[in-house]
């Protein structure tokens, strides 16, 4: 029996990753590193207590190995006769991560061609890195041995072992390692047979692995651990030594992610901290990286790109903004390392960003559909055929049901833009959604906007609406067990009068494009929902901060904002940078409208944010916030 739960607080939606998990189905996307003291010894045997207490996964071909991006692929030859059946383990001691494998295999071995070989290929995400989103180091340990001379290097040495290749490892695999690489990243293989002869069978191949944590920017001696972000692919290669034509094959499964050198699919996250360790009786339960509200509560929004009924009010909200560092390290879970921005190429060059793009994102679910609104806050609105110049949003959903051609569930793209008419245009995946009847998309113009693409007056931005019906994507119409897979990009394109200064960016939570790593986990839940009893009657407590005038502006603008109640003012200014560049108190006021002047002298031309704060008079405790921006020119 589920019972009504009323939702005091809104953050409710943003759920730390290790939050204890509810009803939801199981994630499939993590695994614990349990730590010991004692480090495992590199020799490929795994007789260590600390691995028979080790937390552990199978990988197999053509099985499910783990939503949303889990799969397998035939590369050559046969459906395979003795497919892979493999046991991943993980521990940490110190900061070093610790692997064992067990991959049973009768036909082990390689050669000087790619993708005929048995090897593991895997990635973690490299956190030192200065960009966003983080980007993945290879690491690839495979009986591959391509040929650099010109000489013919088949068939390989009977009996050789796996060679090193990636972030630690020279060109080509197999050549000397430096002591640093091997410090960094280590490895030892026994093979229960013969590699590279399949004169007897073989039985299986036992790695042990060493990662160092340190060069990568994770740190799980702290007292709050860290979160690893992984991927694996198992590589195997069968009946090649020698070539059997009735049975040979070769293909690969893989945890998530197939790639080392690119971000595909989904993404494994290995916890770890101090305090779980291989005694440990329990584990910490990992709930979703999100939790969406139940709406069944309120009235349905109309789809009409306004945001004026009361459910919208409710539900929380977050934020996307274009050169936010802060803001992005706020998101849960791998957010602040999977979300990023991007900047095209317009007109040749990339100008610079004077209006970053900036919205706020609003999302729940009521019966089997989901419903998203968009507060885009944009100073120049604009139409433009190039994707790379849209005003918009892609939305990211995954297919319950159907298939990529790897395996993995499948990635629908659900995209809008801002049409010529001020108008939504759906696009993509969207688009035949809404043609089945399966979605709604409604967009609206904030007051004094207007679209063209030539910047001359100063916009306010826009609204949109968004109504999916999840069936429509293979869910039930109960949502099953509640898995959601979303991201978000928002697409921001800025002309002006002189085509040089025209620039278009891409700003992303969790996800860029449908395929790529990697969605947010959510989980719908049904028992998280707002009682009908909080739509009653309140006192007005926003601030609305409703426009500056001038703007853009060349001596002084002046802000108008409205007041729901009395309380202490305060206006910041902030440039570009986010350097804060005034601030001041305006003193006791009442509910009401309101205007504060800013200026712009002694400043250099360009974009200012400001927020104005209310705190009650009493308590000092904030009320409410508003912002905008206003541009300065010289």
């Amino acid at each position: 029996m589920r019972d009504r739960v009323t939702v005091i607080t809104f953050t409710v939606l943003l759920v730390a990753s290790a939050m204890p998990a509810l009803a939801q189905a199981p994630r499939q996307d993590f695994i614990w590193a349990r730590t010991t003291s004692t480090a495992p010894t590199l020799d490929g045997v795994l007789d260590e207590t600390a691995w028979a207490k080790a937390e552990s996964t199978k990988v197999y071909f053509r099985r499910e190995n783990g939503i949303p991006g889990s799969g397998w692929k035939i590369e050559a030859g046969l459906l395979p006769s003795d497919s892979t059946n493999a046991t991943l383990k993980f521990l940490v001691s110190g900061n070093q991560l610790y692997m064992g494998a067990v991959i049973r295999d009768k036909s082990v071995g390689g050669s000087e061609q790619f993708n005929r070989f048995d090897g593991l290929l895997m990635a973690i995400k490299d956190h030192l890195d200065p960009n966003f989103p983080k980007p993945p180091s290879e690491y690839m340990y495979s009986w591959w041995n391509p040929d650099t001379t010109g000489g013919q290097h088949d068939p390989q040495p009977a009996g050789q072992d796996p060679m090193f290749w990636g972030r630690w490892a020279n060109w080509p695999p197999g050549s000397t390692r430096t002591p640093e690489q091997i410090a960094n990243w280590d490895a030892r293989t026994v093979v229960h047979g013969l590699s590279n002869s399949d004169t007897p069978n073989d039985t299986d191949w036992t790695v042990e692995m060493r990662f160092n944590l340190t060069p990568m920017g994770y740190d799980v001696v702290r007292t709050q651990g860290d979160l690893i972000e992984f991927n694996i692919s198992v590589y195997d290669c069968d009946w090649w030594w020698p070539f059997d034509p009735m049975r040979f094959t070769s293909y690969r499964s893989w945890w998530q992610g197939p790639w080392g050198n690119t971000m595909w699919y989904g993404e494994v996250k290995i916890f770890a901290k101090p305090s779980v360790t291989i005694n440990s009786l329990t584990l910490p339960a990992v709930g979703p990286e999100v939790r969406l509200l139940n709406g069944s509560s309120f009235a349905a929004p109309t789809i009409d790109g306004v945001l004026n009924e009361t459910v919208w009010s409710q539900m929380p909200s977050f934020d996307i903004r274009y050169g936010d560092a802060a803001l992005r390290a706020s998101y849960p879970g791998s957010g602040p390392y999977r979300s990023g921005q991007f900047q095209a190429t317009v007109n040749g060059g990339q100008a610079p960003v004077v209006d970053p793009g900036d919205a706020t994102v609003k999302f729940f679910f009521r019966d089997n559909f989901l419903y998203l609104g968009f507060d885009v806050r944009d100073l120049v609105v604009q139409y433009h055929s190039v994707p790379d110049r849209w005003d918009g949003f892609y939305v990211n959903l995954v297919d319950r049901v159907l298939r990529h051609e790897d395996h993995n569930l499948l990635g629908r793209r659900l995209s809008f833009q801002v049409a010529q008419n001020g108008t939504a245009s759906p696009q993509d995946y969207l688009l035949t959604l809404v043609g089945q009847g399966k979605a709604q998309i409604a967009l609206t113009l904030k007051p004094g906007t207007t679209v063209d693409t030539l910047g001359v007056t100063a916009d306010t931005g826009y609204f949109a609406e968004m109504k999916v019906d999840l069936t429509g994507l293979g869910y039930p119409t109960d949502l099953g067990d509640g898995t959601l897979f979303i991201g978000l990009d928002l697409l921001d394109g800025d002309s002006f009068l002189n085509p040089a200064n025209s620039y278009g960016t891409r700003t992303w939570w969790f996800q860029e494009r449908e395929h790529q790593c990697c969605p947010a986990w959510a989980y719908m839940d049904p028992n998280a929902l707002i009682a009908v009893g909080d739509d009653a009657p309140r006192p007005p407590r926003e601030l609305v901060v409703m426009s500056a005038d001038p703007n853009p502006f060349r001596t002084q603008t002046t802000i108008q904002y409205s007041l729901g109640v009395a309380g202490q003012v305060r206006i910041e200014l902030y440039d570009i940078q986010g350097r804060l560049v005034e601030q001041r108190t305006l003193g006791i006021q009442q509910p009401g409208i309101h205007s504060a002047a800013l200026s712009g002298e002694g400043r250099a031309a360009g974009v200012y944010h400001y927020r104005l704060q209310v705190t009650d008079t009493q308590t000092n405790a904030v009320l409410s916030s508003g912002y905008g921006r206003a541009i300065l020119l010289r």
